[in-house]
């Protein structure tokens, strides 16, 4: 009944790609390049970072990670079926919006963000969610935001079992996600619009009449992308190897969900890992070549000194401001 749809998600209307999409608005909260190069795999369908022996995502210069350049359909390097899932990039159906371009306008600014966008948060076109109301409606859509999902649950018991030193346990949780995410892939899904239909059908003929969002993950009519998943086969023994195995899964499984900060604060390896982040993106990116190294203290929030100025009690204050921030 709101006017302006703030029930709706307002929380992510900035997310939605840029002026030149169907969206009209506004390019926020870009993947990185770090994040697509991750989903790239190995012969068997397992993450490449596993296959060159990253077990901690800190080498700058790791094989899967070497990839500076747009990520286009073009590409043949064979990558997890979720990357389509979670990153909007060229020449690639954008669930059936039509194909994604960064050089359309898709993105606000590729020095700025990099060439790609979220596409979770995102509608489909023919799932008639889509608000009416609102500055933008385009933004707006009756999506359920996942605040914890199985995947999350499942994933959370199988880092546990690994600590716990249940290694084949963890492996056998891990695989049922796998297994999961193979089972789909990105489709042609043709949008009812006849202009971005006919810029899909320039590239992809044979999308003619396919207007399914999702395919079986062999379906001849994926010609963007060549998507593989394996299952971990081999027993696992190697504690370090299980506990990166599921926090890789983590990564890939959850990605853009706004859990990767979280992660990494509770596996207690945040200032490593995005500081090495950080060495190589922002050669990519030059906003970000000012960027501070994370330190110790960005670990937590400071306590606004208004609550540590309220929570005197006899001349002392009960609240001690987080190490970092005094």
């Amino acid at each position: 009944g709101d006017p302006n749809g703030a029930p709706s998600n307002s929380g992510e209307r900035l997310n939605f790609p840029h002026s030149g999409s169907p969206f009209g608005c506004c390019g926020f909260n870009q993947p990185s390049q770090n994040l697509v190069n991750f989903f790239k795999v190995d012969a068997n369908g397992l993450p490449l970072a596993l296959s060159v022996g990253d077990l901690t995502p800190l080498d700058a210069t790791a094989a899967w990670n070497a990839d500076n350049d747009n990520f286009t359909a073009s590409r043949t390097d064979p990558v997890d079926p979720r990357l389509d899932w979670t990153v909007g990039r060229d020449g690639v159906p954008y669930k059936d919006w039509g194909l994604h371009s960064s050089t359309e306008g898709w993105v606000r600014d590729i020095s700025n963000g990099g060439y790609y966008n979220g596409k979770k948060h995102v509608h489909e076109e023919g799932s008639g969610s889509q608000s009416t109301v609102g500055w933008n409606n385009a933004h707006l859509n009756g999506m359920n935001f996942h605040i914890f999902r199985y995947a999350d649950l499942l994933l959370l018991l199988a880092e546990a079992e690994v600590e716990a030193g249940s290694l084949e346990n963890a492996r056998q949780i891990v695989n049922q996600i796998r297994e999961r995410a193979g089972k789909v892939a990105q489709g042609c899904g043709l949008p009812s619009n006849p202009d971005r239909a006919a810029k899909l059908l320039a590239v992809y003929p044979h999308c003619a009449n396919d207007s399914r969002v999702a395919v079986p993950i062999d379906d001849p009519s994926i010609k963007w992308a060549t998507y593989r998943i394996g299952l971990y086969t081999t027993p696992w023994t190697d504690k370090e190897f299980a506990r990166s195995a599921v926090r890789y899964e983590r990564r890939l499984e959850l990605a853009m969900e706004g859990q990767r900060f979280f992660d990494l604060r509770r596996w207690d390896i945040f200032e490593d890992v995005l500081n090495k982040y950080v060495e190589v993106e922002k050669t990519r990116r030059p906003h970000k070549q000012a960027a501070l190294p994370v330190t110790r203290r960005h670990k937590w929030y400071p306590i606004p000194n208004r609550q540590i100025e309220l929570s005197v009690v006899d001349g002392q204050s009960r609240l001690t401001q987080v190490e970092g921030w005094r």
